[in-house]
Parts: C-alpha cells; structure tokens; sequence
C-alpha cells in the first residue's frame, strides 16, 4: 500500500508548526503569504483547465451528474448522519472537519491515475474531475454556510464573501488569462506543480501554527483519534460500494463505472485545505485534520482497488481484443 510522499511533507509541516508555531509578527506575515498562496493557487487551476475540454465533457453529462451527486449530496448526507456518533466516537469539533470533508470537491489527479490503472474511461475522469473541482469553488462553501452555520469556527456570512475573492476571483482571472498564459503554464507544469504543493504546505503551517498557539490540539485524544479513523474507514467503504454498484444500477457500463467509483468516493487535499483556511479560521488546524487522514486513506485504499480492477476478466478480455488492432496499425505505419 503506496503512502504519499507529499502526506509524509504534509506531516513533517504539522510537526514543525508543532516545534516551532509562528507567533506574534511572524505569524501575520505567515497568514499574508498563505493568503496570496492561496489566490495565486486558484489562479493557476484557472489557468489550467482547458475550457474546451469541459466544455467537449459536457455530452457524458449523465456521468458526470451522478459523480457530482456523489460528491455533493451523498457524501453530505452521510456526513450528517455521523452526527448520531457525538460524543461517543467523535467530539464535536473532530464531527464538524468530518462534515465539512463531506463537502469537499472530488480530486482530479488520483482519479484519472486509478482509474487509467484500472483501464476505465479517462476522458471521462478528467471531466468529472474538473467538473466536480470547479462547482466545488461555490458549492462548498454554500453548502458550509447551510450546513455548518455559525458552529464552523471562524465561519460566518463574510466568509462567502471571502472565498469569492479569495478563491473565485482567481480562478476566473486565470480562465480569462488562459488563453495568454496557457502555453506557458502548460510548459513549466511540473515546476508551477512544485508552487501548488508549496502553497498548501505553507496553508497547513498557518493553520496548525494557530492552532498550536491556541491549544487546540489538546482536544484530541488518542481514543478519539482511533474513533474518527474508524468512522472514515466506514464513510469511505459505503461511498465505494454506493458508486461501484449504484453505477451499475443505473446502467453504466464497466468503464465508466470505474470513472465514478475513483471519481465519486474521493475528496481533494489541495481544493479543501485552503477553504478550510479562509472557513474556520482559528479552529483550521483540527477542521482539516479529517481530511488529511481521510485523504490518505482513499489513496491507499483505492489503489488496492486499481490493480485488482486491472486483472478484472472483462478488462483483461478488452486488452487482447485491442491488441491486434494496436499491431496492424503498428505495421500500417511501418508500411507507409
């Protein structure tokens, strides 16, 4: 089972937010910068998306609407139910990051790779992906102002406001610039890569920081630690049973089905830290502390998942009646 080399970044930051919190000035300038990270990261995933491609995605949308059911209206229900859980498994802070992981965007990059692994429809992963990342920019949030209230820490109506130009605004900056900037955003990727995962660190520095500074990790107990894990073992199984035979039922067929199970049952680390940042404010640190361990499980999980899909009969049965195909034309163009 693969373990993320950018989770192991992700808790060597926590652990330096531990030992050494920025406080007083250094923590205004930490929570500057984390703020423009934060904008210039939502600008880079504007400039980014093909709007062509989304727009071409657009005529699977059967697929595509049943992923973002899945990501946004299952997945909250089911996060809802877990309320019945406090405060036997979970406090009440530990239940509000569930919540709020629930109402996270789906990833793109894990869900095109699994599903590629597993030899499903990727174009279609691509889309559902970027479909589900961008309504996440203005669903999650609502759905946070519905669901969370006022009991989301630092939440309130002003945080609308501030995701919308914190997040929305450069996203579409980067949309309307894209067609300038686009060539070379798409040549420097792995270095404006190395920017993106850069700007979550120094999000999760500035919150833990915070939350270190505040105490707030003295709230969480090595049994409560062990019920919130056992609880999003249990929301990750369900949404994967849901998504593969729910999938099914509505007459998917086997690639496509694949697209929605890697698709519909994931959240996305780098969409959900920085909202998380700008939503509850203070009390980011522990919010966002369900997601990453929620995050790391699904890839663990969902690789498992991946490589046995890929030795599935049906898959291997499609792989050879390809092949001949792949061979003459192969020798077509030897020929010409």
């Amino acid at each position: 089972m693969p373990i993320d080399p950018y989770i192991l970044l992700l808790l060597g930051t926590v652990g330096l937010a531990a030992l050494l919190p920025a406080r007083g000035t250094g923590a205004d300038v930490a929570s500057g910068a984390s703020t423009g990270a934060i904008a210039f990261l939502f600008f880079l995933y504007g400039a980014r998306l093909s709007t062509r491609e989304a727009m071409d995605g657009v005529r699977h949308w059967r697929l595509h609407v049943t992923v973002l059911a899945c990501t946004f209206v299952v997945f909250p229900l089911l996060g809802l139910a877990s309320r019945g859980l406090v405060p036997v498994f979970l406090t009440d802070p530990l239940y509000q990051g569930l919540l709020f992981l629930t109402l996270v965007p789906s990833t793109v990059q894990s869900s095109i790779a699994f599903t590629s692994i597993a030899r499903g429809n990727v174009p279609a992963a691509i889309c559902a992906g970027s479909f589900s990342s961008l309504v996440g920019i203005v669903v999650t949030p609502l759905l946070a102002a519905a669901l969370l209230g006022g009991s989301g820490g630092g939440f309130s109506a002003d945080s609308v406001v501030e995701i919308v130009l914190q997040l929305l605004v450069p996203f579409v900056a980067g949309q309307l610039l894209r067609r300038w900037i686009g060539g070379f955003v798409a040549r420097h990727k792995k270095v404006l890569g190395l920017v993106d995962r850069g700007s979550i660190l120094l999000v999760v520095y500035t919150a833990f920081s915070e939350g270190m500074v505040r105490g707030i990790w003295h709230q969480v107990s090595p049994v409560r630690l062990a019920g919130l894990l056992a609880v999003q073992a249990v929301l990750l199984a369900v949404m994967l049973f849901l998504t593969w035979y729910g999938a099914k039922g509505l007459g998917f067929g086997r690639a496509d089905r694949i697209a929605i199970q890697f698709a519909g049952s994931k959240k996305s680390l780098a969409a959900g830290l920085p909202m998380a940042s700008v939503l509850f404010g203070a009390q980011a640190s522990l919010a966002v502390l369900p997601l990453m361990l929620f995050h790391q499980m699904q890839l663990m999980v969902c690789a498992v998942i991946a490589k046995r899909r890929s030795r599935d009969p049906e898959a291997l049965a499609h792989e050879e009646e390809a092949a001949p195909a792949r061979t003459a034309i192969g020798a077509g163009g030897r020929l010409g």
